[in-house]
């Protein structure tokens, strides 16, 4: 294949290390020079910011790192709101590569690494990539991504293995002196790809006046975050609610981060919990739910935690109390968005109600409409909008879906909420998933709760599929715990244990088991594939 060399790219391109800003430019904000002057600044220089599996890093040599990198996209001939793919497992080189590329004014966007090559192929050309950061052992899947692209985006090599491409060797030839590009507050900062829940990703881009933004609203006045704490984030950085979580909100204050390449899985993530005793921890319902069920679950002596944080699909109310009494520390549920960068909504330490998502985060304003866009009494269900400072700018590419996502100030959500009595907000499904049965919504959510609380299952999806008469009623998906016989007594004694919690109208009329349910990184169900399933 024919990607782009590095030293090809390298060529005829002036180091531009020794650029000085002049006093007008000075104006301007990088996201990336904020973060790290805060913790120089305030003397955290030998401070570890960054635990890898390899090693520790302190916030000098952290910024050492992203300088190098900034005067990397500079040799390599990328220009300020250019874009680069960061396709990075979760070391210290993610967060080299992210905030090295925005101090330089280039833009990075981050994707999953757990996509495909045709998804991969996608993003490159979508972005325009004029270069690929990609971790060692997914080089392979990335070639073939990057074949066929008429455009060929220098490769880079991050990790063992990585030969004339490796980002080593480059950064340690790099220069250190590198001043950040004078960008403005709102200019393109970084991109995410939206994580397919619903079908294609979307670029949703965010400008450079947001990132910080997150910490200041959410993890610092709710979760109370300092520089003495140590968290770990099983959501990994390349989407939002990890990138907030082990990133920006260490960053902002002085934390320590602590990255991990492997899979989240109860095994690798209690190992992390018990030799690294972070304070803070972020997972998501379905890892809470794998660790509560595996004898890999520390003790409460074993533990350092202090707060718990989860986000990515709704927390059962089962897993939220069964959690707490084991580990003795709330887990606060939250929802957040791609196009919203971090949790904009969510439960806080004195104020934790399971089976709610909470109340607003200050500084964002939200309201539930209904099919007329008028507002939904207390108790309605409806459509969650969401208004705040974290809001992307656009999706790229995407006119039709930026025009029915962001209306005038307010980011629609794709959400149902209702809000009760006391202004806590209930989750009922994402606005696709909802089903009209008999003339009444049903809420996958309240059903698949439903459905967790029995002994026997592990996991549970709801979607809406046609009956005869080509009415939608509920069909649950159900994942058992192991040792389970998946038989028609099962299928009895779940249908009567669904009676006994649900109005007749929302009990699934039909019952289908699986060895796991299909997922997006971030955790959330992937219904629409459940659907298509059904249909065929």
């Amino acid at each position: 294949m024919a990607v782009r060399p590095i030293s090809t790219a390298l060529g005829g391109h002036a180091n531009t290390g020794g650029w000085r800003m002049s006093s007008e430019t000075r104006a301007g904000y990088n996201a990336a020079a904020h973060l790290l002057q805060l913790n120089l600044a305030a003397g955290r220089g030998e401070k570890a910011a960054f635990i890898d599996d390899n090693g520790q890093y302190s916030y000098a040599e952290l910024a050492e790192r992203v300088s190098r990198f900034a005067n990397l996209t500079r040799r390599l001939g990328i220009h300020r709101e250019q874009r680069i793919l960061l396709c990075l497992h979760d070391t210290i080189d993610f967060p080299t590569a992210f905030l090295g590329a925005i101090k330089a004014g280039v833009v990075p966007v981050a994707v999953n690494t757990q996509l495909s090559a045709p998804e991969f192929s996608f993003m490159a050309a979508d972005s325009r990539a004029r270069a690929v950061v990609v971790s060692a052992p997914l080089v392979p899947v990335m070639k073939a991504a990057l074949a066929d692209l008429t455009d060929q985006p220098a490769l880079i090599v991050s990790g063992n293995g990585a030969g004339e491409h490796s980002l080593t060797a480059l950064l340690a030839e790099a220069p250190v002196a590198s001043d950040p590009e004078p960008t403005h507050p709102d200019e393109p900062c970084f991109w995410l790809y939206s994580s397919g829940s619903t079908g294609r990703p979307k670029g949703t881009v965010h400008i450079h006046s947001s990132l910080l933004k997150t910490a200041e609203l959410y993890a610092i006045p709710v979760l109370g975050i300092d520089e003495s704490d140590i968290v770990f984030s099983a959501a990994k950085l390349f989407f939002a609610y990890g990138l907030g979580n082990a990133l920006t909100f260490p960053l902002a204050v002085g934390a320590t981060s602590i990255l991990t390449a492997e899979r989240p899985t109860p095994t690798s993530v209690s190992r992390v919990l018990r030799e690294r005793r972070p304070t803070i921890f972020y997972g998501v319902p379905t890892l809470y739910n794998a660790m509560l069920a595996s004898n890999e679950l520390p003790i409460r002596g074993e533990l350092a935690l202090r707060r718990c944080v989860s986000a990515g699909e709704p927390l059962p109310q089962e897993i939220g109390r069964r959690w707490a009494a084991r580990i003795g520390v709330d887990i606060l549920d939250g929802i957040g968005s791609t196009e919203m960068l971090h949790i904009f909504l969510s439960n806080c330490p004195d104020s934790v109600r399971y089976g709610t998502t909470g109340k607003p985060i200050p500084g964002y304003d939200l309201k539930i409409v209904d099919e007329e866009e008028r507002a939904c009494r207390r108790g309605e269900i409806g459509d969650l909008l969401v208004s705040g400072p974290t809001s992307a700018a656009y999706y790229w590419n995407n006119r039709e879906r930026c025009r029915t996502t962001f209306i005038g100030g307010w980011t629609r959500t794709g959400d149902k909420y209702f809000e009760d009595e006391d202004g806590y907000y209930v989750y009922c499904g994402r606005s696709d998933d909802m089903m009209k049965v008999s003339g009444m919504y049903v809420s996958p959510a309240e059903v698949e709760a439903a459905l967790v609380a029995h002994e026997n299952v592990l996991e549970a999806a709801v979607v809406g599929v046609p009956d005869q008469d080509g009415l939608h009623k509920p069909k649950a998906f159900v994942v058992v715990k192991p040792g389970v016989r998946e038989d028609e007594e099962l299928v009895r004694v779940l249908e009567a244990h669904a009676r006994e919690l649900l109005a007749p109208f929302k009990c699934p009329r039909w019952y289908a088991f699986l060895e796991g349910l299909p997922k997006t990184a971030t955790g959330k169900i992937q219904r629409f594939k459940l659907r298509e399933q059904s249909a065929g």
